[in-house]
């Protein structure tokens, strides 16, 4: 009730027609210089959205229940937990600053490949101090991961369908929270210990940084110039 009573009146003020984009190029072009229909590459950055958000929710989701486990304490979890995710405001705001200067996929490739180096950390340290310093690492580099997709859906297709392709492409990365969090218990269930769920989140998080390397490495990266 709050949010539509302050944020109603603010909408309407700033509600106006939408600007006819100046640009004139082929809404089609940056997928086809990928060798991709544009709907080809909407599904390549669902999965990838799906993937890094299977990885990244892994120690959202477990981190108190893996310090049990561990017999630190749920409060200690929570502590790592609320570190993890306040670090990531910084990332999220410090990635902003990176892709104005070098675009969506190479700014998601880095947090992403940081993001496997997070995980891969959890593998190898177990102590208090150790977690707690890689939570804080993990927040960093994930922060600034979900925002990119806005970024790399406006530089591959035109305006007139970055609306939907983008809600799409977020819905997928929601749906990869939730079965990440799901898939990460399932592991546990059935193994007994949290490495092999940091495991499989790092598997996870390999597919989605082998997608950005390759939207990298192809010639048509951009269809509108900065």
């Amino acid at each position: 009730m709050f949010c539509a009573v302050t944020m109603l009146p603010l909408v309407s003020a700033l509600r106006r027609r939408a600007p006819t984009p100046a640009t004139t190029a082929d809404p089609f072009a940056a997928a086809a210089e990928l060798g991709l229909s544009p709907n080809a590459l909407l599904i390549l950055l669902c999965v990838a959205g799906l993937a890094c958000c299977v990885a990244m929710s892994m120690p959202q989701v477990h981190i108190v229940a893996y310090c049990s486990d561990l017999g630190y304490g749920v409060a200690r979890g929570a502590e790592m937990l609320s570190l993890m995710l306040a670090s990531g405001i910084v990332s999220r705001i410090a990635a902003g600053f990176i892709a104005d200067r070098i675009g969506g996929v190479a700014t998601l490739l880095i947090s992403s490949s940081l993001q496997g180096v997070a995980l891969l950390l959890y593998l190898f340290f177990d102590g208090l101090a150790s977690l707690y310093v890689i939570s804080a690492l993990f927040g960093l580099f994930q922060g600034g991961i979900v925002p990119m997709y806005a970024i790399i859906v406006r530089e591959y297709f035109s305006p007139r369908e970055a609306g939907i392709r983008l809600g799409i492409v977020l819905m997928a990365t929601l749906f990869g929270m939730a079965l990440g969090g799901w898939m990460s218990g399932a592991i546990f269930d059935l193994t007994g210990s949290y490495q092999a769920a940091f495991l499989n989140g790092l598997l996870w998080n390999l597919v989605n940084v082998s997608i950005m390397l390759w939207l990298l490495m192809r010639p048509g990266r951009r269809l509108v110039a900065a």
